[in-house]
């Protein structure tokens, strides 16, 4: 599992840093984020767009008001 926390990132550079470290993973590994809030739009993009995405894996954890953390698994080869 690779863990990112994108909260100290300007918000319209955390998608793009959010695919790339996604993109480096290998297929069965997870990517996990920590976010100021749900990231339930990212969720949707990764669902439409991103074809190793596994979204029956997706998990978030609301940890407090302003801590989430998503966990996004790349689908196995």
């Amino acid at each position: 599992m690779v863990e990112l926390d994108v909260r100290e990132i300007p918000p319209m550079n955390r998608h793009p840093k959010i695919h790339d470290a996604f993109d480096d993973l290998e297929p069965g590994e997870s990517l996990t984020i920590v976010n100021d809030h749900e990231p339930k739009p990212l969720f949707y993009e990764f669902q439409a767009e991103v074809d190793a995405f596994d979204p029956d894996g997706y998990d978030v954890e609301q940890v407090d008001d302003r801590t989430f953390r998503a966990t996004f698994p790349k689908v196995e080869a």
